[in-house]
């Protein structure tokens, strides 16, 4: 059963410089059986964290419901319970609540990716690859889905990339109680910023491009901030594996250089790239196909560590799209770096579905329609790039909107993705929050060239999507983008149902048939 007492609590915070004081009050044999951050949620003899949004009252909840003391930033001297007092709470829940679970994270073989784009296919490409090594036990922290078992209910749909570390604790700890021993998971640049894996390790961290997204208010501040928080998984990471084509490379690599061991920093890259850096490559990639029904590529390993891992060969990705064979060749090397073999890397990798990843529809008597999870410049310019193509007959629609509240600074870029990629754009609603969708659109449709786009607006999703596949034609592509399989869209602070792009085209499409 999971606790921790007061003392271990006092040590932690100590060697981490974060404890302020401790009410004398607490006593020394003091022992929790269960912590939260929800006063909603707290169960009997806990400690309950202040944080976020705090409102003085959640505290007489919290005791109502059973916590014995509380852990904040600062002294409520009209709270009964008594209080431990940190410098930093997000870093000090962190801390508490692995030790709480007994540290699972040593549990796990962990391998965790960062970047702009990509973050989510190649978890899945690698809890693919994992799955067929380790039969089907390998845990999964994802941007879509969170898998921490084999049953039903342990296969749930994840509602931020990384979580709060509490629940990131409890979720490993769930693996861990489940007897798997590997876990993929996707580690956002917020997570950083917010301390939701402060002190967390990982065996391997990908680190695949960063380019500018998550700037603006409630964000990052500046992109220098945006790099340095992404930075940190290369930071806390064992082995690194780094893609030696992003254009922010030397800065990656001087960060691996600085804190990893040269045997164990490996880089990445298209073979033929004019690379003036001139960074020692370990694995080179060159494209065979790549079209929508085949994407295949030939790997080769350069250096002699490289070659020592074995993987060299042919490989057949299952999700279509040039771009995402970077994804898969990190995939592989970070596989391999857990002792997979080539036979399994190879069925992982052609045997792949991404939910709402490139999911292909077929319209009668109209365009093709792709859903994609496509939401800033980085991916929409790719996505777009690619299905432009494949049909240089066709015409090019996009359904797509940006989420309201953050993320500000990709409208402009999902503009210019659209006007350098697409010929017909519907913007509508995507999780507008608390702002206006239509002034969410109007940013985008500001940065998008109408002497090139023919731009239509309207709000309700549903209704955009089906607009887009009327009025596309045979080999017309038709791409939605931004929502995949979500099942809400956020508005005004509620989850409000929605069917999902994938299942609005699903049935939409089929009833043309």
């Amino acid at each position: 059963m999971a606790r921790i007492s007061i003392a271990e609590i006092m040590q932690l915070l100590s060697e981490h410089n974060l404890l302020v004081s401790v009410d004398n009050t607490v006593s020394p044999s003091l022992t929790f059986d269960g912590i939260s951050y929800n006063s909603k949620a707290v169960s009997d003899n806990s400690l309950f964290f202040c944080k976020g949004n705090f409102k003085a009252e959640y505290l007489g909840e919290a005791e109502k419901n059973g916590a014995i003391a509380y852990m904040a930033e600062e002294h409520y001297s009209h709270a009964e319970l008594p209080g431990i007092i940190v410098i930093n709470i997000q870093k000090s829940m962190s801390l508490i609540s692995a030790a709480f679970f007994g540290f699972p994270q040593n549990k796990l073989a962990t391998i965790a990716f960062t970047g702009t784009k990509g973050k989510t296919t190649s978890s899945y490409l690698t809890k693919s690859i994992l799955d067929k090594q380790f039969n089907g036990q390998v845990g999964l922290f994802s941007t879509i889905n969170t898998v921490v078992g084999p049953n039903p209910d342990e296969d749930f749909k994840s509602h931020l990339t990384t979580p709060e570390s509490l629940d990131l604790f409890t979720n490993m700890d769930r693996v861990a109680s489940n007897g798997w021993q590997h876990l993929v998971m996707e580690v956002s640049s917020q997570a950083y910023k917010k301390n939701r894996v402060y002190g967390l390790h990982y065996d391997i961290g990908v680190f695949l491009n960063i380019s500018p997204d998550h700037i603006g208010r409630n964000e990052h501040p500046t992109f220098a901030d945006y790099l340095l928080c992404k930075e940190q998984l290369i930071v806390n990471s064992d082995q690194v594996i780094l893609n030696a084509d992003d254009d922010h490379i030397l800065d990656t690599f001087m960060t691996a250089k600085a804190t990893t061991q040269p045997e164990k920093i490996y880089l990445m890259g298209r073979k033929g790239v004019d690379r003036t850096d001139s960074l020692e490559i370990d694995f080179e990639f060159e494209t065979l196909s790549d079209t929508l029904k085949e994407n295949r590529i030939s790997l080769a390993a350069v250096s002699d560590k490289a070659k020592k891992l074995s993987i060299d060969g042919e490989y057949e990705i299952g999700i279509s799209g040039d771009y995402n064979e970077y994804n898969g060749v990190a995939a592989a090397i970070a596989s391999s770096l857990l002792g997979v073999n080539k036979t399994n890397i190879s069925s992982g990798l052609a045997n792949i579905v991404i939910p709402g990843r490139m999911e292909s529809y077929q319209a009668a008597n109209h365009g093709d329609v792709y859903v994609d999870y496509a939401h800033n410049y980085a991916s929409m310019d790719a996505v777009l790039k690619f299905l432009k193509t494949q049909d240089s007959n066709g015409k090019v629609f996009v359904v797509t909107g940006s989420a309201g509240d953050k993320g500000i600074d990709r409208r402009p870029g999902l503009g210019k993705a659209i006007s350098e990629g697409a010929d017909i754009a519907y913007l509508t609603s995507d999780d507008p929050g608390f702002e206006n969708p239509e002034d969410i659109a109007a940013t985008i449709r500001d940065n998008i060239d109408e002497m090139k786009v023919t731009v239509n607006y309207i709000e309700d999703r549903e209704t955009a999507i089906k607009a887009a596949i009327d009025a596309s034609h045979p080999g017309d592509i038709v791409l939605v983008a931004g929502k995949g399989r979500d099942p809400y869209q956020k508005i005004k602070g509620v989850d409000t149902h929605y069917d999902g792009d994938s299942k609005i085209v699903e049935n939409y499409t089929k009833g043309m048939e």
